[in-house]
């Protein structure tokens, strides 16, 4: 294999010099937008040489109009499988299926004599984003879609690159998701800390019974809360398990909690895992104050009622959060948020099937 390049620059380099000479000659004049958008490492900037054992390599999403995709489509896809050089910068462009199942279409680079089975993906933007989404942004996007998309969806979507877009309509789309409508946000931060709330006192009460291995648990599952809690006070959508401590230790607040969340975890007992608990529950809580999008909010640890636990009482958040939420729509919602914030199923969260449910008015 040649030596490594970030698959955006590949897809970017493919979509010019192979790809775009092609769709010229095929059509020409008829507009289109090009990008790598969608799932992949790659797509959020995380991809290293690994990543090119699976759905990696040249590759790109190829816009038209509706009408052209759907009268040109099929010849173009036949055409590029035809005309597309085998190998781009020496990676293959044939993408070959792994494994025998037939209801999973997971494809890696290989070596073909024959025509390529490309991973130029020809479609239009409404029907793209639909998929990937559930609802095309161009619509306009209501609370519930925002309520019912996946955080590491809406980062795939508004990440990646855009090569080219003739039709005007990626752009547009992407700034339209680049981040929550206000009152949803804080409706989403006062979620994050409600779940905060609910098991911070946990973590002492299993150690006093002698369950350290409990305690750790749910250190963990607070870590992952502040994690995501973080990276939502930053304005960034957090992705899924996979690259959730790549983004958040790229973050101011995620660089310099790291050792102590990293010590929390490697903790052996519950006072010494509590104390660096209590460092980064004020560290965080003294970011909420900085982002002024409430009253201040007194960010020190204290006692859990008559217990001998030391907690921040992440409700005051909540309800902080909440007393600035001006949508109505949003004040007669429960403080279950996001649906990642209450799904931990990834065929939930993946197929945009099992997150919509028919019906005009879904809130």
């Amino acid at each position: 294999m040649p030596s490594f390049l970030s698959g955006l620059e590949l897809s970017r380099r493919f979509y010019t010099e192979a790809v775009r000479p092609l769709l010229d000659e095929a059509l020409p004049g008829i507009p289109h937008s090009a990008a790598r958008l969608g799932s992949g490492s790659e797509v959020l900037g995380y991809d290293t040489p690994r990543s090119a054992d699976h759905e990696w390599g040249p590759r790109l999403q190829l816009f038209l109009r509706p009408e052209d995709a759907e009268a040109h489509g099929p010849r173009l896809t036949a055409l590029l499988s035809r005309r597309l050089p085998k190998t781009f910068l020496g990676h293959p462009t044939h993408f070959a299926r792994t494994g025998d199942d037939p209801g999973t279409d997971i494809r890696v680079m290989t070596g073909t004599d024959g025509p390529v089975h490309h991973r130029v993906d020809i479609t239009d933007s409404a029907t793209w984003f639909t998929d990937q989404l559930g609802f095309d942004p161009a619509q306009g996007v209501t609370t519930a879609d925002w309520l019912a998309t996946p955080t590491q969806r809406l980062a795939e979507v508004t990440a990646g690159a855009v090569f080219h877009d003739g039709l005007d309509r990626l752009a547009r789309a992407r700034t339209a998701l680049r981040w929550y409508p206000h009152d949803i946000w804080l409706y989403v931060l006062a979620c994050q800390w409600k779940r905060i709330s609910q098991e911070e006192a946990f973590v002492g009460r299993c150690g006093e019974v002698g369950d350290e291995l409990g305690s750790a648990i749910v250190a963990a599952r607070l870590i992952r809360d502040l994690m995501r809690l973080s990276l939502l006070m930053n304005r960034r959508y957090p992705p899924y398990s996979k690259w959730l401590g790549t983004a958040f230790t790229a973050t101011p607040q995620g660089a310099a909690l790291t050792p102590t969340l990293t010590a929390a975890l490697a903790a052996p007992d519950w006072h010494t895992r509590e104390h660096h608990l209590e460092h980064a529950y004020e560290t965080i809580a003294a970011h909420h104050n900085d982002l002024a999008l409430t009253t201040p909010v007194d960010p020190t640890t204290r006692p859990y009622h008559s217990r001998p636990f030391q907690v921040l009482h992440a409700e005051r958040f909540t309800a902080a959060l909440r007393a600035r939420i001006k949508n109505p729509d949003l004040h007669s919602l429960p403080d279950t948020g996001a649906i990642d914030q209450w799904v931990d199923s990834t065929d939930a969260l993946s197929d945009v099937r099992n997150r919509k449910r028919p019906g005009p008015e879904p809130i």
